[in-house]
């Protein structure tokens, strides 16, 4: 099992307490979902494995350590994106993926650069809230079934009550006081409710219908002349407003399913997960920057272009180290990794700023894919097209087969649309398979018991008319 080196409060843990994953063993699990690529895994591998050395410093040294942030230049489908957010996965790290033509320097209409932390700091308050209510479901579970009994056994109503007070005035019983009449109400109450709540974790009052009190999801508040990236105010308007409540009919399965929810969110101090959130961020979350060459200032070309090199000057101070104002509190982004990714076809990565380089140290070039490699990413990973397709088709109990000379030729023919049109990588696979299959995917809810096999010949007579054809292949494959 794999193990991060942060404990569960977002805190160092004692070194040696927990193994963290070596560069190698890294790129071993990269290797099961990435084909090749093995210069941009090693990079990233060691990147991660300096932040594990970095929490082994002593403190006044651990701060002065700064990340090697990376840029991965190669062309569109090569892995570049997968590598990242895989790594991020693997260790359960803060993730989050932009395309750095979506901002816009300070000053121009659109988003700034810092709400990419602001994101990030959203999504690390989500991981760390889904993990606490992990943590507390079982306890939430038990408190749900009580509210459910309570719901389906509810208390004699206030008339019943009312009523039963006045006959004790008037006419006081000699045999049964008051008091014990409570106490055998209350017997009977507890005891029906009890058996309410055997039954409901027995599951055999699923399908019945019960009302429950609801939260009704407002719309966010709008505040004219307030624009996209002042979303920190509207958040605060819209809380201090109560959610308003109100009754709806639900099957019981659903209501437990609400209710345990519900009471998952008081179990968990949210002080405590936005504080071990903005941690985590701080020391371990990751930020890909997509396109990063779409807003570098071409080489030779006229004129300011002010807007490219606006979005250059505003990433620069989050990426060197700033804090980032969010909703949550000031974060500190001088240890979170950034990793810069572009196809550099026009532009090169001198066009950068010269200071926005210099803090990318490490450059890594991601090769384009041969037919080898399309074979092999059709075959060898985890979530292979291939095993995507047999398992679609099953559903509707069709089984394929992929024999090893139709693979070869699904690889021959996409690397081969790849030369005549546009290079998309990998992404060329979906086209080709999608086209080769598309007759067997319509026709399969009648096809149920067949089975099909996918060879050389098969892919052939589906594909060769469309690669001969050149207008074909341009706007098919």
């Amino acid at each position: 099992m794999l193990k991060r080196f942060f404990g569960s409060n977002g805190k160092k843990e004692r070194p040696g307490s927990e193994k963290f994953l070596t560069p190698k063993e890294i790129v071993k699990e990269l290797d099961k979902y990435v084909v090749g690529q093995h210069e941009a895994k090693k990079a990233v591998a060691i990147a991660l494995r300096n932040r594990w050395r970095r929490q082994k410093l002593p403190p006044e040294m651990r701060d002065e350590v700064a990340p090697k942030n990376i840029i991965m230049i190669g062309p569109t489908g090569v892995g570049k994106t997968e590598i990242a957010r895989r790594l991020a996965k693997l260790v359960k790290a803060p993730f989050i993926k932009v395309e750095a033509t979506k901002f816009t320097e300070v000053g121009y209409v659109g988003r700034d650069v810092e709400s990419i932390i602001r994101d990030l700091v959203e999504f690390a308050v989500n991981m760390v809230k889904e993990e606490k209510i992990a943590e507390v479901e079982e306890r939430a579970r038990e408190l749900a079934y009580e509210r459910l009994a309570e719901i389906m056994v509810p208390e004699p109503g206030p008339q019943q009550q009312s009523i039963q007070s006045l006959f004790d005035v008037f006419l006081p019983s000699p045999k049964a006081p008051q008091q014990e009449d409570r106490e055998k109400l209350k017997s009977r109450l507890r005891d029906e409710r009890n058996r309410i709540k055997e039954k409901l974790k027995a599951g055999e009052l699923d399908e019945e219908v019960v009302e429950i009190a609801v939260t009704v999801e407002t719309p966010g508040i709008n505040v004219v002349g307030i624009g996209a990236d002042m979303s920190n105010i509207q958040d605060i308007l819209s809380s201090i407003l109560p959610k308003p409540r109100k009754l709806r009919k639900m099957k019981v399965k659903e209501a437990l399913r609400y209710l345990t929810q519900e009471e998952a969110q008081k179990l968990i101090d949210m002080d405590e997960v936005i504080r071990e959130a903005i941690d985590r961020v701080e020391n371990q979350g990751i930020v890909f920057i997509d396109e990063i060459d779409k807003v570098a200032a071409r080489s030779g070309g006229k004129g300011p272009d002010v807007s490219r090199e606006g979005v250059q000057r505003d990433l620069l101070p989050i990426v060197e180290g700033s804090k980032v104002s969010t909703k949550y509190g000031l974060v500190r982004t001088d240890h979170i990794l950034f990793i810069a990714a572009g196809a550099f076809h026009i532009a090169k990565p001198s066009d950068l700023l010269p200071e926005l380089q210099g803090r990318f140290p490490i450059r890594v070039e991601l090769k384009p894919l041969t037919k080898e490699d399309f074979i092999r990413i059709l075959t060898e990973p985890k979530n292979a097209l291939t095993k995507q397709y047999k398992a679609l088709l099953e559903t509707e109990g069709v089984e394929i087969e992929f024999t090893p000379d139709g693979i070869e030729e699904i690889a021959r023919i996409a690397e081969e649309a790849n030369s005549k049109a546009e290079n998309i990588g990998a992404r060329r696979l979906h086209t080709v398979m999608e086209k080769l299959l598309e007759e067997i995917s319509f026709n399969a809810p009648e096809m149920k018991g067949e089975r099909v096999v996918i060879d050389r010949e098969y892919v052939r007579s589906k594909l060769e008319g469309i690669i001969e054809d050149e207008d074909l292949t341009r706007y098919i494959l």
